[in-house]
């Protein structure tokens, strides 16, 4: 039941959205242009749900969810009554079968421009741009001079307000290969210059570890303060008290927050012995890490200690106009990175690894609801960006390989031959199923490993 709870309900959330509106799209347009529309499905194969009423459009939902479709009068060959021939989709000029067909894509791509809307007005709290090298003595991070607490303020002119727009600066110039030019405020309050030397790094999957932490970065860390402990905790209990600050735990020195987290939760049960600064002197107290159940069914280790975090995040938001240039410019980025590193794909410089099919989709769907509402908008506006861009390449059976199809036509005055469509045809369907071949071997890939 947690399993259904927590992965399968956002993966059915999100996939339902992302279809109903790529199939909206079609059929808005398709009315627009005065095309019949026989049925709009969500899903394929045998209808589950069924709906018409007075309309002359079949409304339903299918059996096997992953994907839906809208027939319109004309397609596949149908045969039309003369009467209704100006309203067949076949019947149509090549700027408006065009046009219909661009619709799905196209409103998958408006759907992220609304959600990074929404959040770029409503406004979060967000992790800030505060980076510091990791503990390798060897990285890029380090060549490029970064220290501990530099604050970044813009990537090559790009402002940064959040580790979330410092990340995906990276993995842009990542993906394109070049240097990323870091203004960085210092914590003495120096402004200086850090050029990450992108041109040789490579994002393939060979490697679990995260992008940005083998460039050699990681947030930078704040005092393990502690600003409230729980009565009768087992913090409490061990002589802990707020104002304290952690900086070693069995002697090994240790500031970051995170760290000093999965320490206590990788320890249930055990007498830990933590140090702390109080009032400027080293105090050392004997705990045992109290225990929790979590909702998978594991036990973690737990204090019953809060700490300041103020330090590490801001509130970004943007006012209407601006934040609609943000989500648009977002959506324009994140487009071209998908078609860049699809791109990479096809030359080898990128691992075919990264490709991921419904079983990693769904787990992500699930990690970043429960991450919250945030997280699993910010989720779905990449997906549908990604759903979007993938319809609109131009491979048979495809959005993408219709509109082909159209432009050839537009350009030559006259459709391709039906003998030519069906071999194309028959061409994507194997791409398609090699795709889909990749991406669930990686998926499975993932899950053993």
């Amino acid at each position: 039941m947690s399993f259904l709870v927590h992965y399968i309900v956002p993966f059915a959330i999100a996939l339902g959205v992302l279809i109903l509106i790529h199939e909206l799209g079609h059929y808005l347009v398709a009315r627009w242009c005065g095309v019949k529309v026989l049925r709009f499905s969500i899903g394929f194969g045998r209808p589950l749900l069924k709906y018409q009423g007075k309309s002359e459009t079949e409304w339903v939902l299918a059996a096997f969810p992953l994907g839906g479709y809208v027939k319109m009068l004309g397609e596949g060959g149908d045969e039309v009554e003369e009467h209704e021939s100006h309203r067949a989709f076949n019947r149509q000029p090549v700027k408006r079968r065009f046009a219909i067909v661009a619709a799905g894509p196209i409103f998958n791509l408006l759907l992220a421009v609304v959600l990074y809307w929404g959040l770029f007005v409503g406004g979060s709290d967000e992790l800030r741009p505060l980076i510091a090298p990791t503990e390798a003595q060897a990285s890029l991070a380090r060549d490029a001079g970064v220290i501990e607490g530099d604050l970044v303020l813009s990537v090559d002119g790009d402002e940064i307000k959040s580790w979330q727009d410092f990340r995906w600066a990276l993995l842009r110039h990542a993906v394109g290969r070049d240097e990323a030019r870091l203004l960085v405020r210092t914590r003495s309050g120096n402004d200086a210059v850090r050029i990450l030397d992108l041109r040789n790094f490579s994002l393939d999957d060979a490697s679990k570890e995260d992008p940005v932490f083998r460039m050699g970065l990681r947030p930078a860390s704040v005092p393990a303060l502690i600003e409230h402990v729980e009565e009768g905790s087992a913090a409490a209990k061990g002589g802990i008290a707020k104002g304290d600050e952690i900086i070693a735990i069995d002697g090994k020195a240790m500031n970051l927050i995170q760290e000093i987290v999965e320490t206590v939760r990788a320890t249930p049960g055990q007498t830990r012995l933590f140090t702390v600064n109080r009032g400027g002197e080293e105090r050392t107290f004997s705990v045992v890490v109290g225990e929790k159940q979590v909702k998978d069914g594991r036990t973690v280790g737990i204090i019953g200690v809060m700490f300041d975090t103020s330090a590490l995040f801001a509130e970004v938001s943007y006012g209407p106009l601006e934040a609609l240039a943000r989500a648009a410019r977002m959506t324009w980025e994140t487009s071209a990175l998908t078609l860049k590193s699809i791109g990479q794909m096809i030359i080898g410089n990128i691992s075919w690894k990264n490709v991921s099919g419904p079983i990693t989709i769904a787990d992500y769907a699930g990690k970043s609801a429960q991450h919250g509402t945030t997280a699993f908008i910010r989720f779905l506006a990449f997906i549908s960006i990604s759903l979007g861009i993938l319809n609109l390449l131009p491979i048979p059976v495809l959005d993408g390989g219709h509109l082909l199809y159209y432009a050839v036509e537009f350009i030559k005055g006259r459709a391709l031959s039906d003998r030519v469509v069906e071999a194309s045809q028959k061409v994507g369907i194997v791409l398609l199923l090699v795709l889909m071949v990749i991406a669930l071997c990686n998926d499975i890939n993932r899950l053993i490993s």
